[in-house]
């Protein structure tokens, strides 16, 4: 009975300590939004003026950064990954005769699955390790407490903009990934196996559903807001040792990892119970 009580107490603590963390994640993000769309700056029209376009500036960096020099990797995965799922789901469908399920098949496994994951995964490992090295640092050297008396916000200048050119940034490559995968694998496909592009369009035209688009933005877009809301948090969390930099950036990564692939699991169980449930299974 004692040891029931231990393993219930470490699971019950461990389950709070979950929920304290992202409800700290939660007001990071509050925080960074209305400090920036609400909040009043402490100085001169011009500090307000100056503040405006450095969190733009750094908004446009973030989303240069995450978004487009992650381009020739996305683009060498897509290719890879659009390439192998047609050419091996056209080859098994054609001995079993059912090719008119390509489509299907193609929208599951890269649109809804593939491409948030992988589309997370690289931008965790550039980006969001990046940012959790950079803030960490900049809490090192003090730049945080200048910004402070400067009388910019640095909630509104730090967070902010990385969260926000995170998220566009993740959508927009989650969107290059599967045209990618989608098109430029038919390409690499079809030089080994013969396939009408004619046939391929239409079963790919006839997969998609509104549920997909749905599905598209809550996974991306909370795999973008998750990825740089724990970046920040961990980059903050640095109190005035280097030592501690290189620990919370792994902790950002692994965290961001298990945040991002539990919600892809619960979201994609969800869907499918309901598309069960539509169809009068359960």
């Amino acid at each position: 009975m004692t040891a029931i009580l231990k393993k219930a107490d470490v699971i019950g603590h461990s389950i709070f300590e979950m929920l304290r963390y992202l409800q700290s994640l939660a007001l990071l993000i509050y925080l960074s939004f209305r400090s920036t769309f609400f909040g009043t700056t402490k100085g001169h029209s011009s500090v307000k003026q100056y503040e405006l376009r450095q969190v733009l500036s750094v908004v446009s960096a973030q989303i240069y950064f995450t978004g487009w020099q992650a381009l020739p990797m996305i683009t060498v995965l897509a290719l890879a990954a659009g390439g192998v799922a047609i050419l091996q789901s056209s080859a098994q469908l054609s001995l079993l005769g059912g090719t008119a399920m390509l489509g299907n098949i193609l929208v599951v496994t890269i649109v809804r699955e593939l491409g948030p994951l992988v589309t997370a995964l690289i931008v965790i490992a550039r980006s969001g390790a990046a940012v959790a090295s950079e803030i960490g640092n900049m809490r090192v050297n003090r730049e945080i407490e200048a910004l402070e008396m400067m009388g910019i916000n640095p909630i509104s200048y730090i967070v902010f903009p990385r969260v926000a050119g995170g998220v566009v940034s993740v959508l927009c490559l989650a969107f290059y990934f599967n045209a990618i995968s989608l098109i430029g694998g038919f390409f690499v496909s079809s030089a080994i196996h013969d396939l009408p592009f004619s046939f391929y369009f239409d079963s790919l035209a006839n997969a998609f559903a509104n549920e997909d688009v749905l599905l598209f933005f809550i996974k991306n877009g909370f795999s973008g807001l998750m990825i740089f809301a724990v970046a920040c948090h961990q980059g903050l969390s640095v109190q005035m040792s280097s030592h501690e930099v290189p620990q919370v950036t792994t902790r950002a990564v692994v965290h961001s990892i298990v945040a991002v692939t539990s919600f892809n699991l619960v979201v994609s169980v969800l869907f499918y119970v309901k598309q069960l449930v539509r169809i009068g299974i359960l």
